[in-house]
């Protein structure tokens, strides 16, 4: 047998077991390499998008929201945002998910805050993995 046929036997063989031992993990696992959004996301996916380029519906992308001036992006911010001092770190994420108006009063988010403090905080730190 030539060294090529051998080479792409074994390249095969490695990626077959490869795969196979993704099988072999919980369904669960599978979901948890990518990254995970916390169970109260959802009601931010109603209005926002958090891949890179994806244009903003109802509200701004979230994607790289982590570190930047709020109302700094294209979206059509209200006045009151674009005013704020506020800039995104996981304090003020967390404060703004929980009570969007109290952070910023004025701000055209409809949403009236996620109440569950855990649940805030957890939906900011996947904010701000998204870079």
């Amino acid at each position: 047998m030539s060294r090529i046929s051998t080479e792409s036997r074994r390249l095969c063989q490695a990626a077959a077991i490869g795969a196979l031992s993704l099988l072999a993990l919980p369904s669960g696992a599978l979901a948890q390499t990518a990254a995970a959004k916390p169970a109260g996301f959802a009601q931010c996916a109603i209005c926002h998008k958090v891949g890179k380029g994806e244009p903003s519906v109802m509200g701004p992308n979230l994607w790289s929201v982590g570190g930047r001036k709020a109302g700094a992006t294209s979206y059509a911010y209200s006045p009151a945002m674009k005013a704020s001092k506020v800039v995104w770190t996981k304090a003020t994420l967390t404060a703004f998910i929980a009570a969007p108006q109290k952070v910023v009063p004025g701000t055209k988010m409809a949403y009236a805050g996620q109440k569950d403090p855990a649940v805030a905080a957890a939906i900011a730190t996947y904010l701000l993995t998204l870079k």
